[in-house]
């Protein structure tokens, strides 16, 4: 047994010996283990080919451009990224910015863009643009200066390339190579095309600037950030430490300002739009509905307003087509599909409780509601125009599993299911929605690859990662304990989902320590049939019970469940997760005075709330890079939850963990790194502060020069070794 999953992290384990042990630097860098498997999948414009970007066998973080060719049944190497560059990778601290909020880390190729005719590839690399001629097999640079290039694309008619540098945009025209600067007034606060920091960290927005379909015209966002504070942040290294001046903007502080503007390619010059005369707002979304028609979605500060606005750009009059609004927030999403053969477009909405996909035509006249029911759409996929299918993914079935499904933009057509393996689909569509790439896991596989049809049929695999021999999973699974999930009945009327491991050996009549993993906060969730974090399965193996509960205030339950967090962060959660409890301790095998807790980020935030408000229930906890002050962290995430501090200064008080210290009992672990520019490293100093001058002790670790993610594989060796000792220290028996 001893063999069990040592694998996971259990070759942390002292004395630990195998035949065949998996090392540590294999669990942190092998795909078929952490189930990232290949990313980036796209369709080539034509969809004769798959690609994907591929770690190699020999370095993981190193990517190249793999392609499965539809008509061959082949998979190959498309485009190894040493034909590109070699050697080191110098970026921007934008670009380095840009890529830690994209959540993509590794070298090679990172990004590609197809050209509309499937005959070339973009590529951004090292600081500069390479086109990619795939009959020639042969790679041109288009830029190589002192400057960095990002947020490179083909214009959709394939005429240009385009991209940002010095905080402006620019184009070259492929067929004459020549480089032109299109804006002029990009230095200093001024940044032409680029998103803002909000925009790309908490709207998922990374770009600034969009191609209209004819190639004529580039709509882009001018941003001002000279109200924005500016402040020093330390970001420590082992060897020194460099002094940034970011401008962050903190809740209630000022946000930048912002103009959209419509650029005339041929001519240079610019048409600004009316955005009204509120300039506190947001532009979370822009997309082109025709050649000569712009959306926009405009956002008020509170959140509590959306508005889905049409530009004509011949007479620069403006219209709202629709709003969304709401008492406490409005989610922003990505469902906004214009069809092309006729005035109409598909949107999706939370107003009645849950996320439903609704078609209108350009006039703002609501046509229908295409789904119903007390269950959430997660993201409309495709529309097929020719056969009036909409294909979406969401939770019909189960809140714990996302399956894809298909419905007709007729009245009254039914829903069908495509997707048949219980877990969690994620799909890519073809352009003409002929098929679809779908990455898939469940509780016991591991990410896998597969194409299929718009009937739903496997056509073929892109990456099986079957779990057979020669798999590094296979010699451990005869000892893989399978979780169990389940449902408890809270207090108040709601029901929460958990999901479950006992230890390995596990004996009934035994009392077992429990480790309670938990994130806790808004648009994520935990409990899901999908493949888990290895920590958890690591864990059980070591003798614990590893628990996790989703409270109110996550995501795909609808809203009922999700706004009761607002202007309340760290209550219900908390009373959540102490149900969790209440059902562990009326196990028989549960010992109800050893139980753990751990999460990072909001994780890390709910850990210290259940440590300090319910230290009765929580007898060791692991607060990984935890929010502590709502008041330090940014205006767009924290005010749609929060309100404005300036007008709810009483919230923000009561979700602050600083009021509640003295309710800590029992051993308590805080982790931070220190060059975090995400949940700042102040937040833990505060809090240190706060505890010292109380007199609770506490153990800290500290990792010189990690962002919010802590990458790195020795780091993250180092991070689960010290969790996993910190509660054998504290839990197990005679510990």
């Amino acid at each position: 047994m001893k063999k069990q999953i040592l694998l996971l992290l259990g070759c942390l384990s002292a004395g630990y010996s195998s035949a065949d042990p998996l090392s540590i630097e294999r669990i942190f860098s092998d795909p078929a283990l952490d189930g990232s498997a290949p990313r980036a999948l796209k369709y080539s414009p034509d969809g004769s080919r798959v690609t994907f970007l591929k770690g190699r066998e020999d370095d993981y973080n190193r990517y190249d451009l793999w392609e499965y060719n539809l008509q061959a049944g082949k998979t190959r190497m498309l485009v190894d990224s040493d034909t590109l560059h070699r050697g080191e990778e110098v970026l921007s601290d934008e670009e380095k910015a840009r890529r830690e909020r994209q959540r993509i880390y590794g070298s090679g190729i990172m990004e590609y863009t197809w050209s509309r005719k499937g005959d070339s590839l973009l590529f951004p690399l090292a600081g500069d643009v390479f086109y990619y001629d795939l009959a020639r097999k042969s790679a041109r640079r288009l830029t190589e200066t002192e400057a960095f290039e990002t947020d490179v694309r083909v214009s959709p008619q394939g005429r240009f390339v385009s991209f940002i540098r010095d905080q402006d945009i620019f184009i070259v025209d492929l067929e004459t190579g020549r480089e032109r600067q299109l804006t002029r007034d990009g230095e200093g606060p001024v940044k032409n095309g680029m998103a803002e920091f909000v925009a790309q960290e908490e709207m998922d927005r990374m770009t600034g600037y969009w191609w209209s379909p004819d190639d004529r015209h580039i709509a882009f966002l001018q941003v001002d950030e000279s109200p924005v504070d500016e402040v020093t942040r330390s970001e420590i290294y082992a060897d020194r430490i460099d002094m940034i001046q970011q401008r962050y903007p903190a809740a209630g502080r000022p946000n930048v300002l912002v103009k959209l503007g419509v650029l005339d390619v041929s001519s240079g010059d610019i048409q600004w739009v009316d955005l009204g005369e509120n300039r506190d707002i947001y532009i979370p979304r822009v997309e082109w509905a025709r050649d000569d028609l712009l959306s926009y979605q405009w956002q008020d500060r509170s959140q509590q307003t959306l508005a889905l606005r049409l530009v004509d750009i011949g007479s620069g009059k403006t219209r709202t087509l629709l709003e969304e609004k709401s008492e406490t927030w409005v989610n922003l999403h990505d469902d906004l599909k214009f069809l092309q053969d006729s005035d109409r477009f598909v949107w999706s909405s939370e107003r009645d409780g849950f996320r439903h996909l609704y078609l209108y035509n350009l006039d703002g006249e609501l046509l229908r509601q295409l789904t119903r029911g007390a269950w959430s759409v997660d993201a409309l996929e495709a529309v097929d125009e020719d056969s009036g299918r909409v294909y979406f993914t969401g939770r019909k079935d189960t809140p714990l599993e996302r399956h894809l499904y298909r419905t007709g933009l007729k009245a009254d057509s039914p829903i069908e299911r495509l997707s048949s393996r219980a877990g969690m689909h994620s799909v890519t569509f073809a352009r003409d929605a002929s098929g679809y790439i779908d990455k898939f896991s469940n509780i016991t596989t591991p990410s896998q690859v597969s194409l299929h049809n718009s009937e739903g049929r496997q056509v073929t695999w892109l990456e099986e990662n079957a779990v057979e021999k020669g798999h590094p999973l296979y010699p451990y699974m005869e000892d893989w304990i399978e979780p169990e999930f389940g449902t408890i009945d809270a207090p108040r009327g709601h029901q929460l989902f958990y999901r479950l491991y006992k230890p390995a050996g596990f004996d009934p009549k035994k009392k077992y320590p429990v480790m309670v993993y938990q994130y806790g906060g808004p648009h994520a969730q935990v409990v899901t049939n999908s493949w888990d974090r290895l920590f958890n399965q690591y864990m059980a193996q070591q003798g614990y019970v590893v628990f996790s509960v989703d409270n109110r205030g996550s995501a795909n339950r609808g809203t009922e469940f999700e706004n009761p967090i607002h202007k309340a962060m760290g209550s219900v959660e908390v009373e959540d997760q102490v149900t969790g409890v209440e059902f562990l301790r009326s196990l028989p095998y549960v010992s109800a005075d050893r139980i753990g807790v751990f999460g990072h980020s909001y994780g890390g935030y709910m850990t210290l709330m259940n440590m300090f408000k319910a230290g009765d229930y929580f007898q060791a906890g692991v607060s990984g890079a935890p929010v502590t002050d709502w008041g330090l962290y940014d205006t767009h995430y924290t005010e749609r939850y929060m309100g404005n501090p300036n007008s709810d200064a009483e919230a923000y008080k009561a979700s602050s963990v600083f009021p509640y210290v003295d309710g800590l009992k029992g051993d308590l672990l805080i982790y931070h790194g220190m060059a975090d520019d995400n949940v700042l490293f102040t937040n833990t100093t505060k809090l240190i502060k706060l505890l010292q001058d109380q007199g609770k002790q506490f153990e800290l670790m500290t990792y010189p020069g990690k962002k919010h993610s802590l990458r790195g594989k020795q780091t993250r060796v180092h991070q689960y070794t010290m969790i996993r000792e910190f509660f054998d220290r504290h839990l197990k028996a005679g510990g």
